[in-house]
């Protein structure tokens, strides 16, 4: 097991330098850049000082020259300033990762809570009412469109009801670390995440119904009810722990599938995590901001790869990684 985490951290450099390079190209690639949006939202500004002010920076500079730059600066911990907020990226990142952590945390434990109940129901009881109103639920989750959902949701419980906050995180009135404080939290992530959690059940659902269809026919399975073993006992000690590797094979990918594909319910709800940052940084241009994202979502994925292989041998004994 030490061997492949080992090899596959190694594996991850070669990796992300080429990720490094096709995100630095493309977003040179991209027209303008953020001093472009400077001198079209202020008349005042001329021309030629927005050259001078490009050529202090390096952006006249040919990519590789600046590549070389960001990527020694990134080395070293440095990635960069960003041009609209005049701050550090680390510094504009610090709060903005652990409420994107949050969320997605949150987002997964309650997608779970609804769907592996749901897919057990549905493989355990084919065919029945039950098993017919989960697969209509399952159909409803995957064609309907996440913006169009939690748009939905936020009229209804925000603006009809009145139930939830429509944006933010927290309400800036309150003093961290108050109990009202984190009350307040909770609030604010309560349509986020069931808007996330009640679309994404529909994969979780289908393969662990499918997978216990498929189980129930096994022969292991019919000579364990030879045996006598009691129906409950072939679903929880045969069935059940077979029909749940897949999701365990698919938990690394989905925790970071989440982290770094929270831009639709972050940017709907005005939750200031790292999907609405990215969202606001490439409608200024902010480059720098736009790069250290994307490589982190790219990091994410390729961890987890890794979580989701070494998650698998730890649940299927079976299973060893050498």
């Amino acid at each position: 097991m030490l061997k492949f985490i080992l090899r596959r951290t190694l594996l991850m450099i070669p990796q992300l330098f080429f990720l490094s390079i096709l995100v630095f190209m493309l977003a040179k690639a991209m027209p303008g850049d953020a001093l472009t949006g400077v001198l079209d939202s202020n008349p005042n500004a001329s021309a030629e000082h927005i050259e001078k002010v490009r050529e202090k920076m390096g952006l006249n500079d040919p990519w590789y020259q600046q590549y070389g730059r960001w990527v020694g600066n990134a080395i070293q911990g440095d990635f960069g300033k960003s041009y609209v907020h005049q701050q550090k990226v680390t510094n504009i990142l610090a709060d903005k990762v652990e409420n994107t952590i949050i969320l997605s945390f949150f987002t997964l434990i309650v997608t779970y809570i609804i769907a592996i109940p749901l897919g057990i129901i549905a493989g355990r009881w084919t065919d029945s009412w039950a098993d017919k109103m989960i697969v209509t639920y399952n159909y409803f989750a995957f064609a309907t469109p996440l913006f169009v959902f939690a748009l939905l949701m936020m009229f209804m419980f925000s603006f009809v009801l009145g139930w939830f906050p429509y944006g933010g995180s927290v309400d800036i009135k309150l003093d961290a670390g108050t109990w009202d404080y984190i009350v307040s939290r909770a609030k604010h992530l309560v349509l986020p995440v069931m808007s996330g959690a009640l679309l994404l059940t529909f994969s979780t659902i289908q393969y662990l119904r499918n997978d216990i269809i498929d189980q129930k026919m096994k022969d292991y399975v019919k000579t364990a009810r030879a045996k006598g073993v009691p129906e409950g006992k072939v679903y929880t000690r045969h069935i059940l722990r077979n029909s749940l590797l897949p999701i365990a094979a698919f938990l690394g990918i989905e925790i970071t599938g989440l982290i770094g594909g929270s831009v639709f319910i972050e940017s709907i709800f005005s939750y200031p995590g790292l999907g609405y940052l990215f969202i606001q940084s490439i409608g200024t241009r902010d480059f720098p901001v736009v790069t250290i994202l994307i490589m982190i979502s790219g990091a994410a994925v390729i961890v987890g790869t890794m979580l989701s292989d070494i998650i698998l041998s730890i649940v299927d004994p079976r299973i060893r990684i050498e």
